[in-house]
């Protein structure tokens, strides 16, 4: 779904590129304004809590979204390799500083886990 959704903007950013020719600016960024320009982080900021508000959610910061996805992502068991390398993070280790509070929540999970494993006498 979010791939054909890209798909969708490239198409849409690529009509706007044409109607604006040699004006356009090709900034190298996803998400522009109709002429290729970066947009201005507190409009997307802004955008995005009046969206919030309008759908009836709970009010967070953007940045917010980064911190629900990784919590998401470690509580339901995805490797924290994997969740430190989308986040941009250098190494697995600050990943795991800043989202450890979720990994308790499976510790019970694990505990099972390796008694399942051993022979019951």
């Amino acid at each position: 779904m979010t791939l054909e959704a890209l798909k969708a903007h490239a198409a849409r950013q690529a009509d706007e590129q044409s109607q604006w020719e040699e004006a356009w600016l090709d900034s190298g960024f996803v998400f522009t304004r109709e002429n290729g320009q970066p947009l201005h982080p507190w409009k997307v900021s802004k955008a995005f809590h009046d969206h919030s508000r309008t759908a009836a959610l709970p009010a967070i910061p953007l940045h917010g979204l980064r911190h629900s996805h990784a919590t998401l992502a470690l509580s339901s068991g995805v490797n924290p390799r994997i969740v430190s390398g989308r986040l941009g993070h250098p190494t697995v280790a600050l990943t795991l500083d800043v989202y450890s509070h979720v990994l308790p929540q499976q510790d019970r999970g694990a505990a099972e886990a390796i008694a399942d494993l051993l022979p019951v006498s």
